[in-house]
């Protein structure tokens, strides 16, 4: 009995390793291909064609709203089959979540009819109408794919704690299109082309994915009845508008408020912080998993003191890293834009105040997955409702006056209320200890 729990432990303590080693490398290769795209495709097509992309990428996020939390609820519910081998339990859950998706998919479909009639008037005195709706139909091809073959996969190899092969798949697409983007770029292509391909390359994860678990869970969803009841299919909601919101907000506002030159400077600074907020993020990744295996069986001494424990390393880690982003990004900023003079990217305010409201979005994140874990959407759910209300109103009437500094701040203040929030709800209710941050 000891030798079988010693064993189990290890294993989990190997996988443990293997999704945040991952997930790491994932950032670092993400990062690196995402610098040399963004400067390549600034001083070849302009600041203004890399601000209509990053405008349409996130117009094409606000889909995501239709999934209502759908994903985190679906996850959480992955935890408990698992525990018990319930493979009948697992393909029920994973064929109603396919069937889900898949009709968003569908819905996704008409959302991208209407956002071909209305961007291209928002951007008319910049761009000709089929130069814009091409690049929409063409940056959309990869995300209707990921809804309709991949998204249920993936979310039970992150329940299964084998995000490493997630995050390998990542790896494997990623480098493929810094390649071939880079050499189309090279090549002298237009833009449509280089983004076309790229979604084309980007359409192998879900299928690589879907593949993979079939095959290693022997998993056959034919005769599956998709009529697995989802008790907290709604409770994720404000989690996920909350997430939507202020991941996608700040841009939309700027492209209908100001320009897509303007889109492109805060999209850079975007790349830059949110990569270092990512990179800390993904120390953490699969600790969910952990805390939601430990949660299911009651462990709450272990889970106290795992999370205790993490919480020191993790938060070293991003002090350490925004510090560096603040003393290091304008240099940075100055050194990668040069030679580019269709765009004022010099902004130390607007950058100071990003790199505040990601540090405090990243302190929130040990204890939001211990809500993932637990999957206590519904008891938190007020607190997402206030955050993405505050960042709408607030960035919505400051963006008239300060621009993008403007959203920054919007982003900083809503942020910084739900980490409270976070904070205070999961040491009292899950925790059960006091508050400490």
């Amino acid at each position: 009995m000891l030798q079988m729990s010693l064993y189990r432990y290890m294993k989990s303590y190997k996988k443990t390793l293997l999704n945040i080693g991952s997930a790491v490398l994932l950032q670092i290769i993400t990062i690196i291909c995402g610098f040399v795209i963004t400067k390549l495709t600034i001083v070849t097509y302009g600041s203004d064609v890399n601000g209509l992309i990053a405008s349409i990428t996130r117009f094409l996020a606000f889909i995501t709203l239709l999934e209502s939390g759908f994903p985190l609820v679906i996850r959480a519910l992955f935890y408990k089959p698992i525990a018990e081998n319930d493979k009948e339990s697992i393909a029920k859950i994973l064929k109603t979540s396919e069937n889900f998706f898949r009709k968003i998919a569908i819905i996704f479909i008409i959302y991208i009819v209407i956002l071909c009639f209305i961007l291209p008037k928002v951007v008319s005195n910049e761009f000709d109408k089929s130069f814009t709706i091409s690049l929409i139909v063409i940056i959309a091809i990869s995300t209707f794919q990921e809804y309709y073959f991949g998204l249920s996969y993936s979310l039970l190899l992150q329940a299964y704690h084998k995000k490493y092969i997630y995050h390998n798949i990542q790896i494997i697409t990623v480098l493929l299109n810094a390649i071939v983007t880079i050499i189309l770029i090279y090549c002298k292509c237009n833009i449509q082309t280089v983004k076309l391909a790229s979604s084309f390359i980007f359409i192998l994860r879900p299928i690589i994915q879907n593949i993979y678990v079939k095959k290693k869970f022997r998993i056959n969803l034919k005769n599956v009845e998709s009529d697995y009841k989802i008790e907290k299919k709604w409770d994720g909601l404000a989690q996920y508008i909350s997430t939507v919101i202020n991941n996608n907000t700040d841009v939309v506002l700027i492209t209908l408020c100001s320009t897509v030159t303007e889109v492109s400077v805060y999209a850079l600074y975007s790349v830059i912080i949110n990569s270092v907020k990512n990179l800390i993020q993904s120390f953490a990744n699969g600790i969910d998993t952990t805390y939601g295996d430990m949660i299911a069986k009651n462990k709450q001494e272990a889970l106290n003191k795992s999370f205790k424990k993490f919480r020191k390393f993790y938060y070293l880690i991003a002090t350490i890293a925004f510090l560096l982003t603040a003393v290091l990004i304008m240099p940075f900023i100055f050194f990668y834009t040069k030679g580019i003079s269709d765009a004022n990217y010099i902004r130390p305010i607007f950058a100071l105040i990003m790199i505040v409201a990601q540090y405090i979005e990243v302190l929130k994140k040990p204890y939001f997955d211990l809500v993932l874990a637990k999957g206590d959407f519904k008891q938190t759910k007020n607190g997402a409702w206030i955050e993405s209300i505050l960042n709408i109103v607030i960035s919505f009437i400051l963006v008239w006056y300060w621009g993008i500094i403007g959203v920054a701040i919007g982003t900083l203040i809503s942020v910084s209320i739900r980490t409270v929030e976070i904070v205070h709800y999961t040491s009292k209710n899950i925790l059960k200890v006091g508050v400490k941050v």
